[in-house]
């Protein structure tokens, strides 16, 4: 049911209920004729005019119990007509709650206060009667949608947050994809309460669904500037980057190509400065020809690594896991993956001196794509763990490697 029809949809009950009420109910004269007037200039769509009249019948003392509860619920309907929320909701509140209303009528008042609440920016009520909804056995879409947005609107972020994440759930657990307005009202929500776990969440989500640029950028620049990030990985963070197309300025690219330089990896670099300059972000501009400079000392660096990999390749046997582990990427990054990815495989049984084992794990399952194999790099990456930031880089990588494939 949408939220008009919500808001208006119990007119024609009014009108039966006081038709029943001619025959199983007492209703006297002085408040009949008031309310039948005011039933009639509802059929009329004039409801200023109709709940004047609901207000006289209002005024008659001594009103029975079902007189009162008629009275207030055209109230209710005719203030909602008249653009009145405050009024209607407090009238559509008072009988749901009331012995005269039937279990069905009490679910249906109880989500049109919710409603008018909502209407009337009292975010709090609108919530509590959306809730009452639902605990009567309601499950009106549309009243869960109030539930929601009026935690969040609020500011109860974290009831919020909860509330979406457990749609989200259903959503996913019934083999849907949760809508991409639903992720982000979960990710503005775990912002609002500072939950940057949350918030990291949510825009996996997003991008597990929506893999759009603007999500990559929030997601991988929100990694880095987690606490406990690692400065480690900071050439994994420029990866990451250059595979989502969230490289935004020549110095990230510069960077990136230095940081390759000085591992030992010049095919890497070379590769970095290509994008960047392609991209448009290197190659011009007062800093030209700085990037020049790191473009020839990469292409030497290059050609003299390329001397001497075959060499290292043969001697594989006789060198310590952390060189075996390095060269064998650095076999990868030249085109020799087969050779390179058994021997960072073999460095990694052996035990790697001075790394982590989440950092080189992370390292392998992108030498794997590198080499092609996604699904095998997919593998990898669910294995790593940590809170270094490495974890995070590894479900990113995941992600949309999954996504691509």
């Amino acid at each position: 049911m949408s939220l008009r029809h919500l808001f208006f949809a119990f007119g024609l009950g009014i009108f039966a209920s006081l038709a029943a009420a001619q025959e199983s109910h007492t209703v006297r004269p002085e408040v009949g004729k008031p309310l039948q007037s005011a039933i009639d200039l509802l059929k009329g769509k004039k409801a200023k005019e109709a709940l004047a009249m609901a207000r006289e019948a209002q005024a008659v003392p001594n009103k029975t119990p079902y007189e009162s509860y008629m009275v207030t619920r055209l109230i209710a309907q005719a203030a909602a007509g008249a653009g009145e929320p405050g009024v209607a909701a407090k009238a559509f509140e008072e009988i749901a709650g009331s012995a005269s209303a039937g279990d069905v009528e009490r679910r249906q008042f109880a989500a049109a206060a919710a409603g008018q609440y909502y209407i009337a920016k009292d975010y709090a009520k609108a919530a509590e009667l959306a809730a009452r909804h639902a605990k009567l056995g309601g499950t009106d879409k549309s009243v869960h949608t109030i539930y929601v947005q009026a935690l969040y609107l609020g500011n109860n972020f974290a009831a919020a947050a909860k509330a979406i994440s457990a749609d989200i759930d259903a959503e996913e657990e019934a083999g849907k994809a949760p809508a991409e307005e639903q992720l982000q009202l979960l990710a503005n929500a775990s912002l609002q309460q500072r939950d940057t776990a949350g918030y990291a969440k949510a825009l996996e989500k997003l991008l597990t669904y929506y893999p759009k640029r603007d999500y990559w950028l929030n997601l991988v620049y929100g990694i880095a500037a987690r606490p406990g990030f690692s400065e480690r990985l900071a050439l994994d963070i420029a990866r990451l980057k250059i595979e989502t197309g969230t490289m935004r300025t020549g110095n990230e690219y510069l960077e990136a190509a230095q940081l390759s330089l000085i591992d030992g990896f010049p095919a890497e670099a070379a590769r970095i400065i290509d994008k960047g300059y392609a991209a448009g972000l290197l190659g011009s501009g007062p800093e030209a020809a700085r990037h020049k400079r790191l473009k020839d000392m990469a292409a030497r660096s290059l050609a003299e690594d390329r001397k001497s990999l075959n060499a290292s390749a043969d001697a594989a046997e006789a060198k310590d896991a952390k060189t075996l582990f390095n060269e064998g990427f650095n076999l990868v990054l030249n085109g020799k993956s087969e050779q390179g990815l058994q021997m960072m495989e073999n460095a990694l049984r052996q035990g790697i001196a001075g790394r982590r084992p989440d950092h080189a794990r992370l390292q392998l399952a992108y030498a794997y794509h590198l080499a092609g194999q996604d699904q095998k790099a997919v593998q990898i990456f669910r294995t790593v763990q940590g809170t270094d930031g490495a974890a995070a880089l590894a479900r990113a990588w995941a992600i949309r490697l999954a996504r691509a494939s």
